[in-house]
């Protein structure tokens, strides 16, 4: 099992920036692959940015330029870095892992609110 705790969400000005953090229970060193998403009012779930083990990253097309998945292994957490917020960021941000060679498995984290006031 891989229990993941979001926090560092809020409400912020746009422009703005916010830094969410996910702490992992396990050494995500052992995670294939990292990420986060988000889910709007009335909207479905959408790709914010993941990494791989392997260090690849990727971006959802209206985050790109703005938003900034990293990790710190020695803390096994992860974080993604908002800059340049808009009101349509506003979102429950949702930390996710997939860990599992032969039956991958995804877990999720309980979201955190972040709300971008125009």
């Amino acid at each position: 099992q891989v229990q993941l705790v979001e926090s560092g969400g809020g409400l912020v000005q746009a422009g703005g920036s916010l830094r969410l953090s996910c702490a992992v229970s396990v050494s995500i060193l052992s995670i294939n692959v990292m990420g986060w998403y988000r889910q709007g009012p009335g909207k479905q779930r959408e790709l914010v940015a993941t990494f791989t083990n392997g260090g690849g990253t990727n971006y959802g097309d209206s985050v790109k330029g703005r938003f900034t998945i990293s990790r710190d292994n020695a803390k096994n957490t992860v974080y993604l870095q908002m800059n340049s917020l808009k009101p349509e960021d506003t979102s429950v941000y949702y930390c996710s892992a997939v860990r599992g060679t032969w039956s991958p498995t995804m877990y999720w984290g309980q979201g955190t609110q972040v709300t971008v006031s125009s």
